[in-house]
């Protein structure tokens, strides 16, 4: 009875969310409790995994501005994920995000110190590109910027610099400390930069 009662809610919501998506691909799986804005600006792959509780936003900050929420096949959402474009957001195919990661392509302006930062204006940052194969670890927030393909950030980080393909970055703001060796096929230490340690 409870699996007869769980495949009857799973053919309910995904139609429920066919109807207010942009796109939602074929065995992409949704849990309960999913906020949307913007939902015909949110556009989800075959065989994506939404967790428990999330958030998925894409509303454009005017209405001449485009705006999209991309996440491509095969990627896995954790529970109480945040995601909020007003331009462009891109989660990669195959991509691992934990539990309670932020992403996001803007934040709130901080210019005027007369006036309270919830009064300002929101400011858009760049396009935002999490890339193929990636492991996003808990609690990470990435604030208008790319992860690049098959590259891991550790639980916590604050990622606000680009970081490139198959790289392990960690720490607040979140620095290069291994990149993946092509020539010798391992994983090696680096300096903040990317640069090898020999």
């Amino acid at each position: 009875m409870k699996k007869l009662a769980s495949l009857y809610y799973y053919l309910f919501s995904y139609w429920c969310y066919k109807l207010m998506l942009g796109a939602l691909g074929h065995k992409a799986r949704i849990y309960r409790g999913l906020k949307l804005d913007g939902g015909k600006n949110i556009f989800i792959g075959n065989n994506v995994y939404i967790g428990r509780l999330s958030w998925l936003a894409a509303s454009p900050l005017t209405n001449k501005q485009n705006c999209k929420l991309v996440i491509n096949e095969g990627a896995y959402i954790g529970n109480f994920a945040h995601i909020y474009s007003t331009s462009s957001i891109t989660i990669g195919k195959k991509a691992l995000l934990a539990d309670k990661v932020y992403i996001t392509d803007n934040l709130h302006g901080y210019d005027d110190i007369t006036l309270p930062y919830i009064e300002q204006p929101i400011k858009q940052l760049k396009p935002v590109l999490i890339g193929e194969g990636c492991w996003i670890g808990e609690n990470v927030c990435i604030i208008g910027a790319n992860v690049g393909k098959q590259s891991i950030i550790g639980a916590n980080a604050v990622v606000t610099k680009d970081i490139p393909d198959y790289c392990v970055a960690v720490g607040s703001p979140a620095r290069i400390i291994k990149r993946y060796c092509e020539q010798e096929k391992i994983w090696k230490k680096t300096t903040p930069e990317g640069v090898f340690i020999n």
